[in-house]
């Protein structure tokens, strides 16, 4: 995939975002206890990959996690710098991350599949099976659907829902197993569903 548009795409509303999620709004209940009972205490590296302006890498940080934030746009890891002193942030694409295969013991990946147009997802979630140790864990957040896979006019650029089901079916492949699911919605927005899956490596 060319990830120029999707980059320069966040880098023009860069601002608005890192005001938005990095700004003190807090986390749905499900995402927080998801990410934290997967994410923590373990024994090894994890990358928050697609890192956005650090607000996770840092939460994580924080609780002991040996983490690194890394995301493909300038303003977001220039932000996390100034803003989340402690954890590592890089300028860097969660599809060519310069860490050695089964290195690392969690990956994170908060919603930062969501623009991969679906004959793209199976490679990506490959390498996160290639970049974690065995019985390693990914977290990883995605937009939901009732029983297709459907592009929508997401308020930066082109993203995908995916049933649950399905998504889960594609971590199978790339040699996962799931552990724990979520599934919700938020009344401040009706015509979204959202999903976050922990899955181990096989």
């Amino acid at each position: 995939m060319d990830f120029q548009p999707v980059r320069d795409a966040y880098s023009t509303i860069a601002e608005q975002y890192i005001a938005l999620f990095d700004g003190g709004r807090p986390e749905a209940e499900d995402d927080t206890a998801l990410i934290l009972r997967h994410l923590t205490g373990l024994a090894g590296p994890v990358l928050d990959l697609g890192c956005g302006p650090g607000q996770w890498t840092a939460r994580l940080h924080a609780l002991g996690a040996e983490i690194t934030g890394i995301d493909m746009v300038p303003e977001f890891i220039a932000h996390a710098r100034g803003a989340h002193p402690g954890p590592e942030f890089r300028l860097g694409s969660m599809t060519d991350v310069d860490v050695a295969d089964h290195a690392v013991a969690g990956i994170l990946s908060w919603y930062s599949t969501i623009h991969l147009p679906p004959s793209e997802l199976d490679p990506v979630l490959a390498g996160f099976r290639r970049l974690l140790r065995p019985s390693g864990v990914l977290v990883i957040g995605f937009f939901d659907s009732d029983d297709e896979i459907a592009a929508f006019d997401h308020q930066v650029v082109t993203a995908y829902r995916w049933p649950a089901d399905t998504f889960a079916h594609h971590l199978r492949t790339a040699g996962f197993t799931e552990v724990q699911r979520v599934q919700y919605r938020l009344p401040a927005r009706p015509d979204r569903r959202y999903a976050g899956i922990a899955a181990r490596a096989s």
